[in-house]
């Protein structure tokens, strides 16, 4: 049985292979700005608050505009749809570029036009995803999905350690304005796509528009309980043990070395979905996908509560004094739950994107964004509720425990999503 990662989307689908090869190198010019506009705005106001606003300006817009994103990219041409919004955030980049040279210095303006990229990307990103089961055969969605994940997380830890080096051997502009070349990437890409109208268009029959779409994917969503099912399980890991908001804390106060340790934590999520994706060859052939999710999510929560485990063994210390062994493990535990998690998304999506009729794609995908996107905003909000009252390690530990549980519940109460098929996808 193959180990490696499979290639074969990219050998068979040459218009997949392009818009692959488009998106990977404009993921990486994006890592540059988000890492740029960071330290632009703590540059400017020496604030760790004002930085933290950044999360806030970036998340309202693309969940306010998820759903309506969703709904533009089934009833127009998905290529057209979102070729505009790339072209779109294009422009927002040589904003962010031509402000850094200028030496505009404005903190209102950086907000702006990280909503401004925001809202793009609430369009973008739905119309990407449902463009993808056009490109290639419906056997092949897991094997695409994965090498999506592996070059976003490639992008995850290389963007922002290149992204640092380009604003501390030059300029905040240069970042900006490196990212807007290599965003051309994915113009590029998309620019070579056919056209790719809605299949109700095909069809002939009436397309409904505006808010009345997106009415009508929540309804169709409603009907579907394995799609579903596909948001709650990940709004259980994600809710109850998420670990990210912990991770300032623990460099602090648990295993000492401060923003370092916290920053090699922070990556060690990307490392491990990466190495999962490399290492996934015989894993995308696997035809009871929705026990793949549980399994890997019941992995998830495991691996935060053994990092808690880690932390309790430790006890408070001194933030100058590196409790390596201490490190080592929780770098471990947190890389198996990134591996784990990057696993749950890739099967999730798959399942999303063969168990949904074409005409609706885009407004589940719409969905599925916003979900990626707030259930950690929350998880942060009840991981953090929970460490102030009893402790990060105690946080962690329960979180993960508590995300078991309730999933085995779920998953009870829902026996079919257990027995789901990818020979015979039942939405």
């Amino acid at each position: 049985m193959a180990v490696l990662l499979d290639l074969t989307p990219l050998r068979s689908a040459p218009a997949y292979r392009r818009l692959w090869l488009g998106l990977s190198v404009s993921n990486l010019g994006t890592q540059f700005t988000v890492t740029a506009v960071g330290l632009q705005v703590y540059a400017i106001t020496g604030s760790t608050f004002s930085v933290g606003v950044l999360g806030v300006c970036a998340l309202v817009p693309l969940v306010l505009l998820g759903l309506y994103g969703g709904a533009l990219v089934d009833v127009y041409d998905r290529r057209k749809v979102a070729l505009v919004a790339s072209i779109g955030l294009w422009v927002v980049s040589g904003l962010l570029a031509l402000q850094a040279w200028l030496h505009l210095d404005s903190v209102v303006l950086l907000y702006a036009l990280v909503a401004l990229q925001s809202a793009g990307f609430a369009v973008n990103n739905p119309a990407r995803s449902a463009i993808i089961p056009r490109l290639v055969e419906p056997a092949l969605l897991p094997a695409a999905n994965v090498l999506q994940t592996v070059s976003w997380n490639i992008a995850f830890v290389v963007g922002p350690l290149l992204g640092a080096f380009l604003v501390a051997g030059g300029d905040f502009g240069l970042a900006y304005t490196v990212d807007v070349v290599l965003f051309s990437a994915a113009l590029w890409a998309l620019w070579r796509l056919p056209d790719l109208p809605p299949v109700e268009a095909v069809e002939g029959a009436p397309t409904k528009r505006g808010l009345a779409s997106v009415l009508e994917g929540l309804r169709y969503l409603a009907t579907r309980p394995n799609v579903r099912m596909t948001f709650l399980v990940d709004l259980t890991a994600m809710i109850l043990a998420m670990p990210r908001v912990l991770l300032p804390a623990v460099g602090v106060l648990w295993l000492g070395g401060g923003a370092a340790t916290t920053g090699e934590l922070s990556a060690a999520f990307a490392v491990g979905a990466v190495l999962a994706g490399l290492l996934s060859g015989g894993l995308v052939r696997v035809r009871h996908q929705g026990r793949v999710i549980v399994g890997s999510i019941v992995v998830f929560g495991l691996a935060v509560a053994a990092f808690g485990l880690v932390l309790l063994g430790v006890g408070p210390t001194s933030p100058a004094d590196v409790v390596v062994p201490a490190l080592v493990l929780s770098f471990v535990f947190l890389a198996l739950a990134g591996g784990a998690d990057a696993v749950s998304s890739v099967f999730r999506q798959t399942i999303l994107q063969a168990a949904t009729p074409d005409a609706m794609r885009g407004r589940l995908q719409g969905v599925f964004i916003v979900v990626v996107a707030g259930g950690p905003r929350l998880g942060d909000l009840v991981l953090g509720t929970a460490a102030d009252r009893v402790g990060e390690a105690w946080a962690a530990l329960g979180g993960g425990l508590l995300c078991v549980v309730v999933l085995v519940v779920v998953i009870a109460l829902q026996r079919r999503f257990w027995d789901y098929d990818a020979h015979d996808p039942q939405p």
